[in-house]
């Protein structure tokens, strides 16, 4: 019996980051991804946004993946959407690309496509969930249908930093010095490959 999957998947996993923790957990999801078979990973980016109106950011990151275009969206099979802690709320960066993508919510773009959320924060008890939650609306609105992380997973129940059904996440301390635990690297690896098999599934 050939088990090889008839169709193949791109699952867009698309990031901001500031001190890397994100980006390790973004990279980690895209390695649970492509060890689906039939799935692959495009990591994606956005930029910063300043207060200041004369900021502006050049049109290639200096390292890294590139910024997303809104066809990221368009062409993806799913998404895995991430963001450091902002006083319990996704970045601005994040939020104002999610706010330009208009086009995208009046074609449909997302509808029916699978999305999961991840997070980085310094504090145990800094707003992870209601950043995770933040970041669901949106997609919501766009018509994903979301993912989270089942407790039958025992990281969930034994962790002792990051971790959440909602989506996985990162304690990072106030310095940024904590690196990716044993626990959040097994969720962050799982939550990459159910998001492939489901997007597989619903592919079919």
């Amino acid at each position: 019996m050939n088990n090889t999957p008839t169709k193949s998947v791109d699952i867009l996993v698309l990031y901001y980051s500031r001190n890397g923790a994100t980006r390790h957990l973004a990279e980690l999801i895209a390695e649970g991804i492509e060890s689906v078979p039939g799935a692959s990973a495009r990591l994606r980016t956005v930029p910063a946004v300043s207060a200041v109106c004369e900021a502006s950011e050049s049109d290639i990151p200096d390292s890294g993946p590139p910024y997303v275009e809104n066809k990221d969206l368009e062409q993806c099979a799913g998404l895995a959407l991430g963001s450091p802690t902002r006083f319990g709320n996704m970045a601005s960066a994040m939020k104002y690309f999610l706010d330009n993508t208009t086009q995208q919510w009046l074609s449909g773009a997302l509808a029916g496509k699978p999305a999961c959320v991840f997070t980085s924060t310094g504090s145990m008890h800094g707003g992870q969930e209601s950043t995770l939650l933040s970041m669901m609306i949106p997609l919501f609105h766009h018509g994903m249908v979301m993912l989270g992380l089942p407790y039958s997973h025992p990281e969930l129940m034994n962790t002792q930093t990051g971790g959440s059904p909602y989506g996985v996440t990162h304690f990072a301390k106030a310095d940024g010095s904590a690196p990716i635990s044993a626990d959040e690297r097994k969720l962050a690896i799982a939550q990459g490959q159910r998001l492939a098999q489901v997007a597989l599934k619903l592919a079919q």
